[in-house]
């Protein structure tokens, strides 16, 4: 199976032995950040540093004209990336032998929902939510469009894996995280994830909800959750919560909103591209998820996108409904931790690769190359070896 690992330009530049040491592992190819959220990411081999802090979200190499005079505009990266970072490291990691993908996260940015407040989601109690862009705002919209056009198709570069291309929402780790107390389960997340900007108080009417009737819904549905009573879980424990009707006219209007989100960010990406030029989108099969593998219907991606990159971090179940779907060429690639410190379980990479085969995978993605130990990287060898 192909198989390609993630990098930050960080764990590269400054570091010439890091493109070998990656080729090393067995793999072909490296998904490459060129646009990122904010993050602090340990660096274990790196002969200047040990921790890079990127303080706030960034694209990693130089921008063009397409943003002048506009607003909401990509921000560069401090120097923790300065320069074409991304560019360079690309290069080092091509003269190693490897094809260079790019990584690009799109709706979750904290930056931009601090300096721009109007373009965040608002949950039904009014609070902003800094790090999630309300992709139903048409702004908004044309940003993370041009944005993924831009980042994707940088010189050198064979490929991009789209990130967070849909709703992001209440359930993420931002900055010091204290949203653990209460149990708020798939039904709660949900709700708590309903946005009620103008433009989706506009699109609830257009459907026939009044905005406010459907707030004040979602506020007492959400009471026996924040009581500590259990949900239903899954989609029928929204139906419980709201009821049937308004839990459906939510998800069509979410549904449809990022659906023609990724339509046209995949064409804008391949209008930008040269041919052959490979367009995955991070993908879960349930539609009403959020976050940085946003909910999809399998089958309507699988005729935009080349393919999928699939979450397998609590098992490889995720990549069914897609298989199930899968058009001959199309790309399931199942992204595994190999990191252990953060859950991963790199000494079992070939019986996990091996599973999620079984289950329709045609590729593999490992997260992270630049965050694992060495002993980590070097049960992927072994375990790539084995396949």
């Amino acid at each position: 199976m192909k198989a390609s690992a993630f990098v930050y330009p960080w764990d590269v530049n400054g570091d010439p032995r890091s493109p070998g040491r990656i080729a090393a592992l067995g793999v072909g190819q490296v998904t490459l950040a060129a646009a990122y959220h904010s993050t602090r990411a340990l660096t274990p081999r790196h002969p200047r540093h040990r921790i890079v802090t990127a303080e706030h979200a960034a694209v990693l190499y130089p921008v063009d004209g397409r943003w002048e005079g506009r607003a909401l505009r990509p921000c560069p990266a401090g120097d923790w990336a300065p320069g074409d970072a991304y560019g360079e490291a690309a290069d080092a990691l091509t003269e190693a032998g490897l094809e260079v993908h790019s990584w690009v996260v799109l709706a979750h940015n904290s930056r931009l929902g601090a300096e721009h407040p109007e373009t965040s989601v608002v949950n039904a109690y009014g609070d902003r939510y800094p790090w999630a862009p309300c992709i139903a705002q048409p702004a908004t919209r044309a940003y993370l469009v041009d944005l993924a056009a831009e980042a994707a198709v940088r010189p050198g570069t064979a490929g991009t894996e789209l990130e967070s291309l849909g709703w992001y929402g209440l359930q993420h780790l931002h900055a010091h995280d204290k949203t653990g107390g209460v149990g708020l389960g798939e039904a709660g997340q949900y709700l708590m994830s309903l946005c009620f900007c103008p433009t989706c108080r506009a699109g609830y009417a257009d459907l026939g909800l009044d905005a406010d009737g459907l707030a004040a819904a979602v506020r007492t549905a959400l009471e026996p959750v924040w009581q500590g009573l259990p949900d239903d879980g899954g989609w029928a424990g929204v139906e419980k919560l709201l009821g049937a009707e308004p839990a459906a006219v939510t998800r069509a209007w979410r549904d449809a909103t990022a659906r023609s989100l990724q339509e046209e960010a995949v064409a804008a990406v391949r209008a930008a591209a040269p041919e052959g030029f490979q367009v995955l989108l991070h993908a879960d099969p349930v539609s009403y998820h959020v976050g940085a593998n946003p909910g999809v219907d399998p089958a309507h991606i699988l005729s935009v996108a080349d393919g999928v990159v699939v979450p397998c971090a609590g098992g490889p179940a995720l990549l069914a409904p897609f298989a199930e779907q899968r058009r001959e060429a199309a790309v399931i690639a199942a992204n595994l931790t190999v990191v252990s410190g953060m859950g991963g379980s790199p000494g079992t990479l070939a019986t996990d690769a091996a599973r999620a085969r079984e289950l329709g995978a045609t590729e593999l993605r490992l997260y992270h190359a630049g965050l694992a130990s060495d002993a980590d990287l070097e049960a992927v060898r072994e375990g790539l070896g084995a396949l």
